[in-house]
């Protein structure tokens, strides 16, 4: 189908097309790309408006130094959203759940490039694309459950899918870090590369995958996708904002926030 619609304008991400591959990137890179109540929104109506373009492949990735931090603990810490006022506080605790289902259910096959920090939302972030291929400087982490707050939007059972379920209860619960390497051993990236080959490494890999049918590229990722559901279901995810709301709700749970950021200076 050609594309007659124009890129969008957003104000915490890029998206552009060349042919059939298209590049969303989180551009926030002096907060490391943070997943706030706008940048969810964003990724969202992102996912939706490449589906009304021609691409069979959009590459995922942060701009700077990093893939992404996450969930915006500046909104957590202060119990206000970038949107206070226009939506529920329930439904700012789902849009994440939200975001992360558009993402997959968007007809061209993701793929994930991955740079130095990917913590907690941004974790599920790059495990909702197909595929995820990280530099060596890549660090993940999952810190929800030291700020007291559930790892939330359908990413437990999502890791379950690519991760065994001991290890998955491991990094959630201790919420120690975990290097590329050991990422690319547990099954949750497809591929290590150097930091200085990242970009030709997804480029590559993207024309690759273009060049192939694209009906055949969308029905193969529906596939796979309604096999997942039989392994992991997300089913429920939808009540994670129940429980995000209560914990973001919680004056202790916002302190630990403000501690953590304190802790690293932001």
């Amino acid at each position: 189908m050609p594309d007659h619609d124009p890129s969008p304008s957003f104000e915490t991400l890029r998206v552009e097309t060349d042919g059939r591959i298209g590049r969303l990137t989180l551009d926030r890179p002096d907060q490391l790309n943070p997943l706030g109540t706008r940048a969810l929104s964003e990724i969202a109506r992102a996912a939706a408006w490449f589906d009304r373009t021609e691409v069979s492949i959009v590459v995922v990735t942060g701009e700077g130094r990093g893939f992404c931090s996450g969930f915006d603990l500046r909104e957590f810490a202060s119990g206000r959203s970038a949107d206070d006022g226009a939506m529920s506080a329930r439904d700012q605790a789902d849009l994440g759940r939200r975001m992360a289902e558009a993402m997959e259910r968007m007809s061209a096959l993701t793929i994930a490039a991955i740079k130095g920090p990917c913590v907690g939302g941004g974790v599920v972030l790059a495990g909702v694309c197909d595929l995820r291929i990280a530099a060596d400087d890549a660090v993940f982490s999952i810190p929800e459950v030291d700020l007291g707050i559930p790892l939330a939007w359908g990413g437990i059972p999502r890791l379950v899918r690519e991760v065994p379920p001991a290890i998955v209860r491991e990094l959630v619960l201790t919420c120690r870090p975990f290097d590329a390497h050991e990422a690319r051993s547990l099954g949750f990236v497809n591929r290590v590369v150097g930091r200085d080959e990242l970009e030709s490494a997804v480029d590559e890999l993207a024309a690759s995958l273009a060049a192939k049918a694209p009906s055949v590229v969308r029905a193969t990722k529906r596939q796979v996708n309604e096999a997942l559901e039989d392994v992991a279901s997300t089913v429920g995810a939808w009540a994670d904002a129940d429980q995000l709301g209560a914990a973001l709700a919680d004056p202790e749970a916002r302190a630990a926030a403000r501690s953590y950021l304190e802790s690293r200076g932001r």
